[in-house]
């Protein structure tokens, strides 16, 4: 009996209606692709990458990229556990030592803490992502070595070190140098060849960064760096002091070992590898020297062409 004491009517199955069938294939069909990981919203870096992506893009706060941010008294920052530790032995005037939690703890890491920890330096432990950015992206492998910023030495400064020991002032200036990794390596040769110093200009060159520092091998601990507000005045300072300026040049008038002037008080102008000289400093060369090579190679890394011309200043000087 129905409800109500009225007799009722047995429930009629309902018939397949038309297009029930497509329904229910589309309902077995697959979504597509599986997303990128990125995509998904239970991966775990995602808010990680969202989060570099606003600090990237300035995040509403309108910041400026690191590199642009980055004044001339922000301290820099040596990645990697061999030039970490090299810096610590050379005495790179470092105040902290950044460590990342759970590194493999290898020699380098231990020498290098216990270095830091006998000169005194700071010890910090912090995460890597930390770490990813102190070190602008490069390579740290879980230690990092903060330095202040460089103390750059006056022009003059350069031939004083020289006269004072009683030397011949050798002194090496960069034009248009812009990667800080040539400026550590022509540190590296200015040092094993017995160099006074280095010489650049304060506009548009490399300076002593974390990544000059690296490239050095802690040789910049040991050099002198001046920093010229004009490098062609600069030169002509030095003309006066009674140095001679030779500078760099694939199309330079003659072979680097023909000068005749490489005993002398020196300063060897090395140009960027694509522009050479610019104009205004060529013009302050007594010499504009070029290094023999073959045809199939065009020109010389500045680091690489620095090192041959140092090397043969001193063979000069030798004799």
């Amino acid at each position: 009996m129905a409800a109500g004491g009225k007799p009722g009517r047995p429930a009629k199955k309902k018939s397949p209606t038309k297009g029930t069938g497509g329904q229910r294939r589309r309902g077995l069909e697959g979504r597509g692709a599986t997303p990128p990981a990125e995509m998904r919203h239970w991966y775990k870096d995602k808010a990680r990458a969202e989060r570099v992506a606003r600090e990237e893009q300035g995040g509403g706060t309108r910041r400026a990229p690191a590199r642009t941010r980055r004044s001339d008294d922000a301290p820099e920052y040596i990645g990697g556990r061999n030039p970490v530790l090299e810096a610590l032995q050379a005495g790179v005037p470092a105040s902290a030592l950044y460590v990342a939690h759970r590194v493999d703890n290898d020699d380098r890491v231990r020498d290098s803490v216990k270095i830091a920890a006998d000169r005194g330096i700071a010890l910090m432990e912090v995460t890597r992502d930390k770490l990813d950015r102190l070190t602008e992206g490069a390579v740290h492998q879980g230690v990092a070595l903060q330095i202040p910023a460089y103390d750059y030495a006056h022009p003059a400064e350069l031939v004083e070190l020289a006269r004072d020991a009683a030397e011949t002032p050798l002194i090496v200036a960069l034009d248009g140098v812009t990667d800080p990794r040539n400026l550590g390596a022509i540190a590296r040769s200015a040092t094993a060849f017995g160099a006074h110093g280095l010489l650049v200009p304060s506009r548009r060159s490399a300076g002593v960064t974390g990544g000059a520092w690296k490239t050095s091998a802690g040789t910049l601990a040991t050099l002198r760096v001046a920093r010229a507000a004009n490098l062609t005045a600069a030169l002509r300072e030095y003309r006066d002091e009674g140095l001679f300026v030779i500078g760099l040049d694939g199309a330079g008038d003659a072979e680097i070992g023909d000068v005749d002037l490489l005993a002398e008080p020196l300063v060897v102008v090395v140009g960027s590898e694509g522009k050479g000289l610019s104009r205004l400093v060529r013009e302050q060369c007594d010499v504009v020297a070029r290094i023999p090579m073959r045809a199939a190679a065009e020109s010389l890394n500045a680091g690489v062409a620095a090192g041959v011309t140092l090397y043969e200043v001193a063979r000069h000087r030798r004799r």
